[in-house]
């Protein structure tokens, strides 16, 4: 397995490696991404596929009196989210669980927002997951997805070379995606190479 493999599944000693450099070097895209989710203070907000917890500390942060769980499939991806979010699960205000995006333990219309950070490119059967996403959000909730490459240049086809299983999608693949799975209000946001979407339920 190539160190690569580690950003779809972090496994062992290599994707605790992989999950520390997640956590810094998707940070720019990641606080770009935030600024177009609007959240009360008191949201209760998913991060799907939350790696090593950084963008559940910056949604914390972003909604002070709110609650904000994570939900990851790799067991080393959710003991660091942990780890770095410990005071917040001692304080109840979140909780980082082990499982798929596919089928997701939550409650029906439970969550204000759902955010997914550099993940997509991962999940099988999109539009599937897409409409067990919509599934756990309230009426009028939002989904926001950001991704570091938006699949317009020749570069992008060579991560996929390299990662097994990884896809790289387009903004209006995303779009098509996010409306078959039921969600409108779609908006793409683009900045370098960089792409953020946005849907509503």
């Amino acid at each position: 397995m190539s160190f690569f493999e580690n950003t779809r599944k972090p496994v062992g000693l290599g994707g605790k490696l992989m999950v520390a450099m997640m956590n810094l070097g998707h940070g720019p895209v990641a606080r770009w991404g935030l600024r177009f989710l609007r959240l009360a203070p008191n949201a209760k907000v998913l991060d799907c596929g939350c790696g090593g917890g950084a963008n559940i500390k910056r949604l914390l942060k972003k909604c002070p009196h709110g609650v904000v769980k994570g939900i990851d499939y790799s067991p080393v991806s959710v003991e660091k989210a942990r780890k770095l979010n410990r005071t917040a699960i001692q304080e109840g205000r979140c909780a980082v669980l082990q499982g798929s995006v596919t089928d997701m333990v939550f409650e029906d219309s439970c969550f204000d927002a759902a955010t997914a950070f550099e993940t997509v490119y991962f999940w099988p059967d999109l539009p599937r997951c897409f409409r067990e996403v919509r599934r756990t959000l309230k009426p009028g909730g939002t989904i926001l997805i950001c991704n570091e490459s938006n699949g317009d240049t020749d570069k992008d086809e060579r991560w996929t070379q390299i990662i097994g299983g990884m896809a790289i999608y387009k903004d209006i693949e995303l779009k098509a995606c996010l409306e078959q799975a039921g969600f409108h209000e779609v908006q793409i946001r683009k900045k370098k190479k960089w792409l953020c979407v946005t849907a509503r339920k």
